[in-house]
């Protein structure tokens, strides 16, 4: 295994632990769920197919780039472009949020309503951490993908 594949393996592990989260509370789990912030869970709460359609979502986009890599069609131009448009996507909005939600909990930015104290904790040192963790591990991926050799099987 290359370090490239190894990435883009710790990418879609990354992607996948944040879609089963989104399973899990689907289906009535509640462990974590107020790291969340009740605005989010009370909006999502009578939307059970916006909850699917992102699960399903996410877990694709985590397997994606890696089972593009096994099947050599990360070669293609079109494919990878996407693979770095997925990896700005999450590396813009994990980055962001955390930077944002840390300056929130800080006091830096004091929101005019105030906040929800484990809401924010919960997107400021984990989820968006996670996506920002999900975009860099797949931006090493597709960085160290090489053309030849990236598998085992490659010539």
């Amino acid at each position: 295994m290359t370090r490239g594949i190894a990435w883009l393996g710790c990418a879609a592990l990354l992607g996948v632990l944040h879609s089963f989260f989104t399973f899990y509370w689907l289906f009535g789990g509640e462990w974590l769920l107020a790291t969340l912030g009740d605005r989010v869970v009370d909006a999502f709460a009578d939307a059970p197919v916006v909850l699917l359609a992102a699960g399903v979502v996410k877990v694709v986009a985590a397997i994606a780039p890696l089972l593009f890599a096994y099947w050599g069609w990360l070669r293609r131009r079109p494919v990878k472009a996407l693979c770095w448009v997925g990896a700005a996507v999450l590396i813009v909005w994990g980055g962001a949020n955390t930077v944002v939600g840390n300056l929130v909990l800080s006091g830096i930015i004091q929101p005019a309503g105030g906040y929800d104290r484990p809401g924010m904790v919960g997107h400021a040192w984990l989820w968006d951490p996670l996506f920002l963790l999900w975009g860099a591990a797949l931006v090493a991926g597709l960085v160290l993908h090489n053309r030849r050799g990236s598998l085992p099987h490659d010539p």
